[in-house]
């Protein structure tokens, strides 16, 4: 890929991860539990992994962690992300090399690694073991939404191998 090309590609991705970041504070997903998301903008740092080089999809999915923390939640919440993103990142990439997990499978890894990620934080943060309590929470409600990514992102990828995006 053409160096113009290949900013122009990132510069979109990161654009989009933080319009669906943006999209996703206007769903009210209210389950009573805090912290339970999709995760929509998870969609591009999960097609970048199969679409371009491996460490432009952990710069995408750093810089939409940033952004997305600075503009939507804080900057305290970016201790909790940053380690859940580092986190699931290594997870589905050793999964993506492994060649025997799916792309959905790749994308529930993911999710649920970065909520166990959180876990840990919030341990660490409240002095507590207690928060492990939540996990099962955090690890159901990371499945379906890894699942949901990871069906989106399958097409995505699909449609985008096709017209030759690399």
């Amino acid at each position: 890929m053409k160096k113009s090309k290949k900013v122009a590609v990132f510069a979109l991705c990161i654009a989009l991860a933080f319009i669906l970041s943006f999209l996703e504070t206007l769903i009210p997903i209210n389950i009573g539990v805090p912290g339970v998301k999709i995760g929509l903008a998870n969609l591009v740092v999960v097609a970048a992994l199969y679409l371009l080089d491996k460490k432009e999809a952990f710069a995408i999915s750093m810089i939409k962690i940033l952004i997305s923390g600075l503009v939507f939640t804080g900057a305290f919440s970016l201790l909790y992300s940053f380690t859940g993103g580092i986190l699931s990142f290594l997870v589905m990439l050793i999964a993506i090399k492994s060649e025997k997990i799916s792309i959905l499978g790749v994308s529930i890894l993911g999710a649920t690694v970065h909520n166990l990620g959180q876990i840990i934080v919030a341990a660490v943060v409240m002095e507590t073991a207690r928060i492990v309590y939540y996990l099962p929470v955090l690890l159901i409600s990371g499945a379906i939404a890894g699942i949901i990514v990871g069906i989106i992102s399958k097409i995505i990828v699909e449609r985008l191998i096709k017209i030759d995006i690399k």
